[in-house]
Protein backbone atom coordinates (compact mmCIF):
# COMPACT_ATOMS: atom_id res chain seq x y z
CA UNK A 1 0.00 0.00 0.00
CA UNK A 2 1.13 3.62 -1.02
CA UNK A 3 1.66 6.12 1.92
CA UNK A 4 1.37 9.84 1.57
CA UNK A 5 5.54 10.02 1.09
CA UNK A 6 5.25 8.06 -1.63
CA UNK A 7 2.64 9.39 -3.32
CA UNK A 8 4.23 12.88 -3.32
CA UNK A 9 7.62 11.62 -4.80
CA UNK A 10 5.20 9.77 -7.76
CA UNK A 11 4.02 13.51 -7.64
CA UNK A 12 7.36 15.03 -8.36
CA UNK A 13 8.63 12.44 -10.30
CA UNK A 14 10.61 14.38 -13.98
CA UNK A 15 8.16 14.35 -16.87
CA UNK A 16 8.52 11.19 -19.28
CA UNK A 17 11.64 12.36 -22.01
CA UNK A 18 10.18 13.83 -25.05
CA UNK A 19 10.86 12.68 -28.49
CA UNK A 20 12.98 14.75 -31.06
CA UNK A 21 13.65 14.52 -34.26
CA UNK A 22 15.26 16.32 -37.33
CA UNK A 23 15.96 15.58 -40.71
CA UNK A 24 17.84 17.76 -43.87
CA UNK A 25 17.41 17.13 -47.24
CA UNK A 26 18.24 18.20 -50.65
CA UNK A 27 17.43 17.06 -54.21
CA UNK A 28 19.65 17.91 -56.98
CA UNK A 29 19.45 16.91 -60.89
CA UNK A 30 21.81 13.72 -61.49
CA UNK A 31 23.44 12.20 -64.12
CA UNK A 32 20.65 10.28 -65.57
CA UNK A 33 17.45 12.29 -66.08
CA UNK A 34 16.84 11.15 -62.09
CA UNK A 35 17.13 13.57 -59.64
CA UNK A 36 19.54 11.75 -56.84
CA UNK A 37 20.43 13.61 -52.77
CA UNK A 38 22.36 16.58 -52.71
CA UNK A 39 22.48 16.99 -48.79
CA UNK A 40 21.59 14.42 -45.79
CA UNK A 41 21.00 14.55 -42.05
CA UNK A 42 18.74 13.31 -39.95
CA UNK A 43 18.65 12.89 -36.05
CA UNK A 44 16.59 11.66 -33.60
CA UNK A 45 13.46 9.77 -33.74
CA UNK A 46 12.95 11.19 -37.43
CA UNK A 47 14.59 8.64 -39.97
CA UNK A 48 14.08 8.70 -44.23
CA UNK A 49 13.64 6.03 -46.36
CA UNK A 50 14.48 6.00 -49.99
CA UNK A 51 12.70 3.21 -52.11
CA UNK A 52 14.15 2.53 -55.32
CA UNK A 53 12.10 4.17 -58.20
CA UNK A 54 12.25 4.51 -62.15
CA UNK A 55 10.91 8.01 -62.08
CA UNK A 56 12.74 11.00 -62.53
CA UNK A 57 11.37 12.45 -59.14
CA UNK A 58 13.84 11.44 -55.76
CA UNK A 59 11.47 9.95 -53.57
CA UNK A 60 11.93 10.09 -50.03
CA UNK A 61 9.78 8.61 -47.14
CA UNK A 62 9.84 9.80 -43.53
CA UNK A 63 9.27 7.41 -40.50
CA UNK A 64 8.60 8.86 -36.97
CA UNK A 65 10.49 5.61 -34.73
CA UNK A 66 8.70 7.21 -31.63
CA UNK A 67 5.26 5.83 -32.92
CA UNK A 68 3.55 9.32 -32.45
CA UNK A 69 3.25 12.37 -31.08
CA UNK A 70 2.28 13.76 -27.74
CA UNK A 71 2.65 16.61 -25.43
CA UNK A 72 6.60 18.22 -25.74
CA UNK A 73 7.34 16.49 -28.67
CA UNK A 74 9.08 18.01 -31.92
CA UNK A 75 9.54 17.23 -35.32
CA UNK A 76 11.47 19.48 -37.72
CA UNK A 77 12.03 19.15 -41.44
CA UNK A 78 13.76 20.59 -43.82
CA UNK A 79 13.84 19.68 -47.48
CA UNK A 80 14.82 21.52 -50.88
CA UNK A 81 14.50 20.57 -54.44
CA UNK A 82 17.37 22.31 -55.72
CA UNK A 83 16.74 24.03 -59.61
CA UNK A 84 16.19 21.65 -62.34
CA UNK A 85 15.25 18.94 -59.50
CA UNK A 86 12.27 16.57 -58.57
CA UNK A 87 11.34 15.74 -54.91
CA UNK A 88 8.73 13.85 -53.48
CA UNK A 89 8.52 13.26 -49.59
CA UNK A 90 5.81 11.25 -47.53
CA UNK A 91 5.13 9.15 -44.43
CA UNK A 92 5.78 5.79 -44.32
CA UNK A 93 2.45 5.54 -42.06
CA UNK A 94 -0.48 7.93 -40.51
CA UNK A 95 0.96 10.44 -37.87
CA UNK A 96 -0.82 9.66 -34.59
CA UNK A 97 -1.33 12.60 -31.93
CA UNK A 98 -2.06 10.63 -28.90
CA UNK A 99 -3.50 12.51 -25.80
CA UNK A 100 -1.08 14.93 -24.42
CA UNK A 101 0.26 14.71 -21.05
CA UNK A 102 1.58 17.55 -20.21
CA UNK A 103 0.75 21.35 -20.73
CA UNK A 104 3.25 21.68 -23.81
CA UNK A 105 1.61 20.26 -27.48
CA UNK A 106 3.71 18.65 -29.93
CA UNK A 107 5.21 20.71 -32.60
CA UNK A 108 6.18 19.82 -36.00
CA UNK A 109 7.62 21.99 -38.39
CA UNK A 110 7.83 21.44 -41.95
CA UNK A 111 9.62 23.80 -44.24
CA UNK A 112 10.24 23.29 -47.96
CA UNK A 113 11.63 25.04 -50.97
CA UNK A 114 11.72 24.31 -55.01
CA UNK A 115 14.52 26.20 -56.66
CA UNK A 116 13.68 27.38 -60.57
CA UNK A 117 12.45 24.80 -62.35
CA UNK A 118 12.33 22.42 -59.79
CA UNK A 119 9.03 20.14 -58.56
CA UNK A 120 8.23 19.23 -55.62
CA UNK A 121 5.59 17.05 -53.92
CA UNK A 122 5.06 17.16 -50.08
CA UNK A 123 2.23 14.08 -49.83
CA UNK A 124 2.76 12.95 -46.38
CA UNK A 125 -0.10 9.83 -45.23
CA UNK A 126 -3.11 11.13 -42.95
CA UNK A 127 -2.62 12.57 -39.42
CA UNK A 128 -4.87 10.88 -36.73
CA UNK A 129 -6.18 12.88 -33.97
CA UNK A 130 -7.04 11.47 -30.47
CA UNK A 131 -9.01 12.50 -27.83
CA UNK A 132 -7.29 15.04 -25.80
CA UNK A 133 -4.33 15.18 -28.01
CA UNK A 134 -2.14 18.99 -28.84
CA UNK A 135 -0.36 19.33 -32.04
CA UNK A 136 0.73 22.63 -33.38
CA UNK A 137 2.01 22.04 -37.30
CA UNK A 138 3.63 24.90 -39.25
CA UNK A 139 4.24 24.62 -42.85
CA UNK A 140 6.32 26.86 -45.13
CA UNK A 141 7.10 26.71 -48.69
CA UNK A 142 9.45 28.88 -50.48
CA UNK A 143 8.95 28.96 -54.53
CA UNK A 144 11.29 30.39 -57.28
CA UNK A 145 10.02 31.25 -60.64
CA UNK A 146 9.37 28.49 -62.76
CA UNK A 147 8.93 26.50 -59.56
CA UNK A 148 6.34 23.84 -59.43
CA UNK A 149 4.93 22.19 -55.63
CA UNK A 150 2.06 20.25 -54.85
CA UNK A 151 1.24 19.85 -50.90
CA UNK A 152 -1.10 17.80 -49.05
CA UNK A 153 -2.37 17.29 -45.41
CA UNK A 154 -4.96 15.15 -44.81
CA UNK A 155 -6.41 14.92 -40.90
CA UNK A 156 -9.14 12.40 -39.11
CA UNK A 157 -10.31 12.57 -36.04
CA UNK A 158 -9.98 9.43 -34.38
CA UNK A 159 -10.76 6.20 -35.72
CA UNK A 160 -14.06 4.88 -36.91
CA UNK A 161 -13.71 1.83 -36.87
CA UNK A 162 -12.55 1.56 -33.48
CA UNK A 163 -15.53 3.25 -32.56
CA UNK A 164 -13.78 6.84 -31.49
CA UNK A 165 -14.07 10.21 -31.29
CA UNK A 166 -12.74 13.15 -30.26
CA UNK A 167 -14.32 15.81 -27.47
CA UNK A 168 -11.58 17.37 -26.52
CA UNK A 169 -8.51 18.50 -28.08
CA UNK A 170 -6.36 21.27 -29.65
CA UNK A 171 -5.19 21.30 -33.42
CA UNK A 172 -3.79 24.16 -34.79
CA UNK A 173 -2.19 24.23 -38.52
CA UNK A 174 -0.22 27.48 -40.16
CA UNK A 175 0.48 27.23 -44.36
CA UNK A 176 2.74 30.15 -45.38
CA UNK A 177 3.65 30.14 -48.95
CA UNK A 178 6.28 33.04 -50.57
CA UNK A 179 6.84 33.14 -54.15
CA UNK A 180 10.08 34.55 -55.35
CA UNK A 181 10.60 35.81 -51.38
CA UNK A 182 6.97 37.62 -51.49
CA UNK A 183 4.29 36.23 -49.10
CA UNK A 184 1.32 34.65 -51.77
CA UNK A 185 -0.85 32.98 -49.37
CA UNK A 186 -1.16 32.25 -45.78
CA UNK A 187 -4.17 29.45 -44.12
CA UNK A 188 -4.29 29.44 -40.18
CA UNK A 189 -6.47 26.48 -39.05
CA UNK A 190 -7.54 26.11 -35.48
CA UNK A 191 -10.05 23.23 -34.12
CA UNK A 192 -9.68 23.97 -29.64
CA UNK A 193 -11.83 22.63 -27.34
CA UNK A 194 -14.59 20.03 -28.89
CA UNK A 195 -13.17 19.32 -32.37
CA UNK A 196 -15.48 17.20 -33.51
CA UNK A 197 -18.27 19.96 -32.78
CA UNK A 198 -16.54 22.33 -34.39
CA UNK A 199 -15.96 20.42 -37.80
CA UNK A 200 -19.70 20.10 -37.57
CA UNK A 201 -20.42 23.15 -37.53
CA UNK A 202 -19.85 23.46 -41.15
CA UNK A 203 -19.54 19.57 -42.18
CA UNK A 204 -22.19 17.81 -40.21
CA UNK A 205 -21.16 13.71 -39.76
CA UNK A 206 -17.97 14.29 -41.03
CA UNK A 207 -14.83 13.83 -39.12
CA UNK A 208 -11.70 13.76 -41.85
CA UNK A 209 -10.69 16.74 -44.32
CA UNK A 210 -7.74 17.35 -46.46
CA UNK A 211 -5.88 20.82 -47.38
CA UNK A 212 -4.07 20.76 -50.76
CA UNK A 213 -2.03 23.62 -52.63
CA UNK A 214 -0.98 23.73 -56.03
CA UNK A 215 1.39 25.85 -57.46
CA UNK A 216 1.80 25.44 -61.48
CA UNK A 217 1.79 27.67 -64.42
CA UNK A 218 -1.22 25.99 -65.45
CA UNK A 219 -3.20 26.01 -61.89
CA UNK A 220 -6.08 28.21 -63.27
CA UNK A 221 -6.54 25.21 -65.82
CA UNK A 222 -7.42 22.71 -63.29
CA UNK A 223 -9.57 24.76 -61.13
CA UNK A 224 -12.82 23.27 -62.61
CA UNK A 225 -11.41 19.89 -63.00
CA UNK A 226 -10.53 19.80 -59.12
CA UNK A 227 -14.27 21.27 -57.97
CA UNK A 228 -15.91 18.94 -60.25
CA UNK A 229 -13.96 15.87 -58.40
CA UNK A 230 -14.89 17.58 -54.85
CA UNK A 231 -18.06 17.97 -55.70
CA UNK A 232 -20.32 18.95 -52.41
CA UNK A 233 -17.73 17.93 -50.36
CA UNK A 234 -15.41 21.06 -50.67
CA UNK A 235 -13.76 23.69 -52.65
CA UNK A 236 -11.17 25.40 -54.50
CA UNK A 237 -10.12 28.82 -55.23
CA UNK A 238 -7.30 29.89 -57.24
CA UNK A 239 -5.72 32.52 -54.92
CA UNK A 240 -2.75 34.08 -57.26
CA UNK A 241 -1.66 33.83 -60.13
CA UNK A 242 -0.20 29.98 -60.85
CA UNK A 243 -1.39 28.91 -57.24
CA UNK A 244 -4.80 27.05 -56.17
CA UNK A 245 -5.82 26.02 -53.19
CA UNK A 246 -8.77 23.13 -51.94
CA UNK A 247 -9.90 22.05 -48.66
CA UNK A 248 -12.51 18.91 -48.27
CA UNK A 249 -14.58 16.89 -45.68
CA UNK A 250 -15.12 13.16 -45.49
CA UNK A 251 -17.21 11.07 -43.24
CA UNK A 252 -14.31 9.05 -42.71
CA UNK A 253 -10.64 8.53 -43.67
CA UNK A 254 -11.77 5.94 -46.04
CA UNK A 255 -14.05 8.29 -47.98
CA UNK A 256 -11.61 11.16 -47.89
CA UNK A 257 -8.97 8.91 -49.29
CA UNK A 258 -11.63 7.85 -52.27
CA UNK A 259 -11.58 11.82 -53.49
CA UNK A 260 -8.02 12.83 -52.40
CA UNK A 261 -6.05 9.99 -53.86
CA UNK A 262 -7.04 10.24 -57.33
CA UNK A 263 -7.25 14.09 -57.15
CA UNK A 264 -3.45 14.24 -56.20
CA UNK A 265 -2.70 12.17 -58.83
CA UNK A 266 -4.29 13.93 -61.71
CA UNK A 267 -2.58 17.23 -59.87
CA UNK A 268 0.64 15.57 -59.23
CA UNK A 269 0.32 14.26 -62.88
CA UNK A 270 1.93 11.44 -61.17
CA UNK A 271 1.43 8.19 -59.17
CA UNK A 272 1.36 8.89 -55.73
CA UNK A 273 4.30 7.35 -53.62
CA UNK A 274 3.78 3.16 -53.05
CA UNK A 275 3.45 3.27 -49.26
CA UNK A 276 0.08 5.14 -50.01
CA UNK A 277 -0.80 1.85 -51.14
CA UNK A 278 0.57 -0.72 -48.49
Amino acid sequence: MLDRATLAETDRAPAPPRARGAVRLSAVPGPRAASVIGALRQEGSLKLLFPRGAGPSLEAVLLNTAGGLTAGDRMDVAAEAMPGAALTLSTQAAERAYRANGPKPACSLVRLSAGEGAALRWLPQETILFDGCALDRTLDLDLAPGARALVAEAVILGRAAMGETVRRGRFRESWTVRTDGRLAFADRLRLEGDPAALLARSAPGHAAFASILLAAPDAAARLDATRAALGRHGGASLIAEGLMFARLTAPDGLALRRILVPLLETLGQADLPKVWRL
